[in-house]
Parts: structure tokens; C-alpha cells; sequence
């Protein structure tokens, strides 16, 4: 009975502390191809957690592991929404494509996520009647006098509401802060519009004025945690001493890592937390250092500074998943090995020694791909097809539609067609880092040894990429293929490198 007993407790503990949510709902009016992703909106990282297909009838479902409690970010067709969510808790969601973002919640979260919804439209209204313009124009202790009055209303609608709705007081208290970190923006802006009146001449905050900025942030560590408003604030105060910081060190440097200047500038920053520098450093390393087109020495530059620089678990893994993500497996080491499936159900190793690989990663639920991407990729196929295989790994959400995408689009081709069960949640997804945006498509190569040759790439005509398939087979390319279409996507946007500023505020 003793074991039973305590079996019994393990499962409950295993179950409590379960951050697995299950979800389900209806999207009417949908198209063929919309898909619904789901984001960590307090993340660093920004990368999608889940991604799933709407059926003909509209309904949808999925299941993502939740990092935290807090606000999620839905993207559909091309429109995004906020809902509150909590590890372990599952929930419905339901609404109309042509009016999306509005949509109604249903499950434990239902409660919390109808007073966001209430006060949210409480802020539209009374924020719709405000002339901040003028009122950045107003003598200080008026525009001090003006911001209490907003808080304080804004304050009064959300203790009415929560008392309304029954909310929990995490779900309250992230709204205060929220409104807090939204305040604290329009300091900011005020400061310096205060400065451009001045003739670019540097304001000076008044006592009166400082001691309300620092009452609005008397946790700083729950609203960095939290609020990514709140990071592009104090970024955006940070702004000129950074410039002047920056601009004679980067001077002639064409190997720049924006992260390493902004570490030396935080280091003798003493009034912020580690956790604040971690979220700050996060922030203009994803911005500005992670991107497709960084070299591989700089990358390694990022990861070690990453790995030692960024003590918080949160902050510094949701930093190693976009690296990889961005970089992929280590060029130089043998290919993840991870299931995948032909047609005919047989088994495909793409670890395989023998013959180099050029894996193409896509979906056909991607619009632009069989227009832009096939055509191109075919005649690299058709050049290269001799001395190394070409193999198109479709993230299809099953293998019904794997099989019908793979013949419509490469048959008569001379491709290797595969899929792995799951999709985007399988085991080879998660061992190649790939996410939606990678399926415009994106494209690495393996080589006859059966190790990563390159890094991944979203342009067949990148020059970079044919001279490693040159290397690959032997052969000389006689003319580089035409640039094909380049998915519009800030994730893969290409960054400035140089130093301008940390960050620019969030409209």
C-alpha cells in the first residue's frame, strides 16, 4: 500500500507540474493555407512554440510546451492577438477569420482573459480622448498631474473589472504593470520632445518628475521579466550614452558584435539588476547580432558570449534556440540523426556517408513556393543531380498531404522525397531547428561523410551557398541561379550591424 501511495503522489507532482497546454477551436471564414502560431510574447526569442492548420470546416488544434505564465502572442494570416495563458492549463479558442483579432476564449482562462479583453477596451476608448501631443507640450508639473490622472483611471477600470470577472491577481497585477511600462514610455517620449524644444539641448527631469518615473517601477524585475515595453524603455533612455559609448570602438571594425560593445557599457551600470542586463543584453543581441546572413566566426562569437554572459536559464536558453535555429547544426559535425519516412513508408537516413545532400526544408501551405522557390530549385537540381542527392523534407501536417505535395511538385524530378511524423513537432524538427519561418523554404547540405557542410540558407542564388556546392560535386556553376523570392519575415530580416542604438521605443 506504501508504494501505491507513493506512486500515486509522483504522478500528481509529475501532473502539477506539467507545462504542456492543450487547445482546440474554430476559425470560420478561414482560407486553405492560414495558419494559427502561437508565441511567447515576454520571450527574448520570439520563435513560435506551436504552428498549426486550419481544416476546410475551420477547426483547428495542437498542443506546446508553455515556458511560463503570461502573455502569448497569436498570429493568424497576417494579424496578431494577445491572450494570457498559464503552463498546464488547456483552453479553447474560437473566432471568425474577417474580424480576427477579436476572439472569444473558453476553459479555466476564460475569466482572466475576459477582464483583459474589458479593460483593453476600456484603454482604446479613454486613450482615443487624449491629445498626448498637447500634452507633451504642457509645463512639467502639468504633465506630471496628467499621467497620475491617467493612472489612476486606468487603475480604478481595472480594479473594477477584476472584481467584475473574478480574475486572478497575477493576471491583475500584469495589467497594472503594463499600464506602468506603458506610462513610463510616454515619459520617455515627453523627455525628449522637452529636449527638441530646447533645441537638442539635454532635459533635466525634475525631482517631482523622477521620483513618479521611479514609483512606476518599484518592481523592475517583474517588468523586464515581463514587459518587453519596459525593456525598449530603459533602452531607449540608455540611447545617447550608448552612442557615445559605441561609435569610437566600432570605428574600422568590419567583425562587429553589437552584444560585446553593449556588455562593456552595461558593466559599470551598478543601478541594474543582473536580470535586467540579462534582458537588455537578450534583447540587442537578437536584434542586431542574430541573423542569417553573420558569419560563422561571429556566431561563435555570440554563443560563447551568450553562454557566459547570461546568467538567467529563461533569458540564456531562449537565446541558444534562436542561435540555433538562425545557425543550425555545427558545420563540421556529424548530421543529427532523426527518423524520417518516404512515401512508401520505407525509412531514410539522411546521415548517410556516400554522396553529399542538399536538404530543401518546405510545406506546401508556404503560398510562394511552387511559384518561386521549386522552379529555381529544380535547376539546381538539374546541374548538381549527378554528383549528390537532392532531398525535400516536407513539414506537411500529415503524411496524406506529404505524399499528394510531393508528387504534384517534384514528380519527373530526380529529388529524394521525405517526411517526418510530426511535422514541426517531431524530433527531427526539433534536432534541425526548424520553425515555419524556415519553410519558405531553407536549404543545408550535408556532406559525403555524412557531416553539416554549411549553415542554412534561404536563397539558392546566394553565392556563398553555390561555391559549397561547387566544392561539393566537383563541378563549377556557369552562372549563378536568379535571387528567388525573399519571404518578408523579421525574424530572417537581415540587421544593421553598426551600433546605432540599443533599440528604438515600440510604437
Amino acid at each position: 500500500m506504501k508504494n501505491y501511495a507513493t506512486l500515486l503522489l509522483m504522478l500528481l507532482t509529475l501532473f502539477s507540474c506539467s507545462k504542456k497546454v492543450e487547445f482546440s477551436g474554430k476559425m470560420v471564414n478561414a482560407a486553405p493555407l492560414d495558419r494559427l502560431e502561437i508565441i511567447d510574447a515576454s520571450g527574448v526569442g520570439t520563435l513560435p512554440l506551436v504552428n498549426v492548420g486550419v481544416e476546410k470546416d475551420g477547426s483547428f488544434k495542437g498542443s506546446f510546451e508553455a515556458p511560463q505564465d503570461g502573455m502569448y502572442v497569436l498570429n493568424f494570416a497576417g494579424k496578431q492577438a494577445l491572450v494570457y495563458l498559464k503552463a498546464g492549463k488547456d483552453f479553447t479558442l474560437n473566432a471568425n477569420a474577417l474580424t480576427f483579432p477579436k476572439f472569444s476564449i473558453g476553459g479555466p482562462l476564460k475569466a482572466d482573459n475576459d477582464f483583459l479583453q474589458a479593460t483593453q477596451d476600456f484603454l482604446v476608448g479613454y486613450t482615443a480622448k487624449l491629445d498626448m501631443q498637447k500634452n507633451m507640450q504642457l509645463p512639467e508639473n502639468q504633465f506630471v498631474a496628467s499621467l497620475k490622472k491617467i493612472q489612476a483611471d486606468l487603475y480604478k477600470n481595472i480594479e473594477e473589472n477584476a472584481k467584475k470577472f473574478s480574475a486572478d491577481d497575477d493576471v491583475v497585477r500584469y495589467k497594472k504593470n503594463d499600464i506602468n511600462a506603458g506610462i513610463l514610455s510616454v515619459i520617455s517620449q515627453y523627455e525628449m520632445v522637452q529636449s527638441q524644444m530646447r533645441g537638442g539641448q539635454p532635459y533635466k527631469a525634475s525631482k517631482a518628475l523622477q521620483d513618479y518615473e521611479a514609483s512606476l517601477q518599484e518592481n523592475k524585475d517583474a517588468l523586464i521579466e515581463k514587459h518587453a515595453l519596459y525593456r525598449s524603455y530603459l533602452l531607449t533612455k540608455m540611447n545617447d550614452d550608448f552612442q557615445k559609448f559605441a561609435t569610437p570602438k566600432a570605428q574600422g571594425k568590419t567583425d562587429l558584435i553589437t552584444g560585446e560593445l553593449f556588455k562593456e557599457f552595461l558593466a559599470g551600470k551598478k543601478q541594474y539588476s543582473q536580470k535586467i542586463k540579462d534582458y537588455l543584453m537578450a534583447f540587442v543581441i537578437s536584434q542586431a547580432d542574430i541573423r542569417p546572413d553573420q558569419t560563422p566566426a561571429n556566431l561563435a562569437k555570440i554563443s560563447k558570449l551568450v553562454d557566459s554572459d547570461i546568467k538567467d536559464d529563461h533569458v540564456k536558453k531562449d537565446l541558444q534556440n534562436l542561435l540555433f535555429a538562425i545557425s543550425g547544426p555545427k558545420i563540421g559535425e556529424a548530421a543529427p540523426q532523426a527518423a524520417l519516412i518516404k512515401a512508401d513508408g520505407s525509412s531514410y537516413d539522411v546521415a548517410s556517408k556516400g554522396r553529399s545532400k542538399m536538404l530543401m526544408f518546405y510545406a506546401s501551405w508556404n503560398p510562394y513556393i511552387a511559384a518561386t522557390a521549386i522552379p529555381v530549385f529544380k535547376e539546381v537540381v538539374k546541374f548538381y543531380g549527378k554528383k549528390m542527392d537532392f532531398v525535400a523534407v516536407n513539414f506537411d501536417d500529415t503524411k496524406n498531404q506529404f505524399v499528394q505535395t510531393s508528387n504534384a511538385m517534384f514528380k519527373g524530378t530526380p529529388v529524394i522525397n521525405v517526411y517526418p511524423e510530426g511535422a514541426l513537432g517531431s524530433d527531427f524538427a526539433k534536432k534541425y531547428g526548424i520553425y515555419s519561418f524556415k519553410l519558405s523554404p531553407s536549404y543545408i547540405v550535408i556532406d559525403r561523410d555524412g557531416k553539416v557542410a554549411s549553415t542554412f540558407y534561404y536563397n539558392l542564388g546566394d553565392q556563398k551557398l553555390i561555391d559549397i556546392l561547387d566544392r561539393q560535386t566537383g563541378l563549377k556553376a556557369p552562372v549563378a541561379p536568379q535571387p528567388e523570392f525573399q519571404l518578408q519575415n523579421d525574424l530572417l530580416a537581415p540587421q544593421n550591424a553598426a551600433p546605432a542604438a540599443p533599440a528604438q521605443p515600440q510604437k
